[in-house]
């Protein structure tokens, strides 16, 4: 059974109290410093917990003063832990995604502002260096990349849609697949000529450019992760057989 993210076990733990009355509507929330405290963790965990909270429609942030709990929730859209069990479900959710980020990557183009521009190619930079990759790398996983294109584009609900995403993909896209070596070079290479297109494109400006980039490469993402998927299903029944 796998193990909850961390960002999962603060969003139930206050979504326990939430729905038991403990913390009721229109009442504020412990600060990030106190959650922190109370969980052990650390703020970025915190955060994408009241992202997903507030996602959902259950908080809602308050310039100055804090996170209350709604008066009243509304309906909104949310992703059961059950349908991340399975490849087929996680890669439906990187569907969605691609969806998403093309039209982030539009805005990004058309909103950055140059230090945010600088803040993009910087992260790209960190996550496409070999030293962000152990010798044997899993697949090769850039959310936080993406999330630096999402803040540039000054939209709280894609930047808050993205950050809940990141809080549920990234424990469940831990798959355990290894890039066989002797492609590693060449797989590396590609997602930073895909990474360098779009990062430049939102440099540039070109709105329609930084579209069409993301749409390459969230594309090519789901394409390799097939692609893993089918390697790996393929030894492990070459296991099953010899066994």
């Amino acid at each position: 059974m796998k193990r909850k993210s961390l960002s999962t076990i603060v969003f139930e733990s206050l979504l326990e109290q939430i729905r038991s009355g403990a913390l009721g509507p229109g009442e504020q929330l412990p600060t990030e410093t106190e959650l922190c405290e109370a969980h052990s963790v650390s703020r970025t965990v915190v955060r994408e917990a009241l992202a997903r909270l507030r996602s959902e429609g259950l908080v809602i942030p308050r310039q100055g003063k804090g996170v209350f709990v709604s008066e009243a929730p509304m309906l909104s859209f949310t992703i059961p832990d059950k349908d991340l069990e399975s490849l087929p479900q996680t890669l439906a959710l990187l569907e969605l995604r691609l969806a998403v980020e093309v039209e982030a990557a539009g805005l990004a183009a058309q909103r950055r502002t140059e230090a945010e521009a600088t803040t993009i190619r910087t992260e790209m930079e960190r996550v496409d260096s070999p030293q962000s990759h152990p010798t044997e790398p899993p697949v090769h996983y850039d959310y936080d990349l993406h999330l630096a294109i999402a803040r540039a584009t000054h939209n709280p609900q894609i930047i808050d849609f993205l950050s809940y995403l990141r809080g549920i993909l990234v424990p469940h896209l831990q798959l355990g697949y290894v890039v066989d070596p002797t492609v590693r070079a060449s797989y590396f290479a590609r997602i930073h000529t895909e990474h360098e297109a779009i990062v430049s494109a939102i440099e540039a400006r070109d709105e329609k450019g930084a579209r069409e980039a993301m749409r390459v490469h969230l594309n090519n993402s789901l394409g390799r992760l097939r692609a893993l998927s089918q390697a790996k299903g393929r030894d492990e029944r070459a296991r099953a057989a010899q066994a």
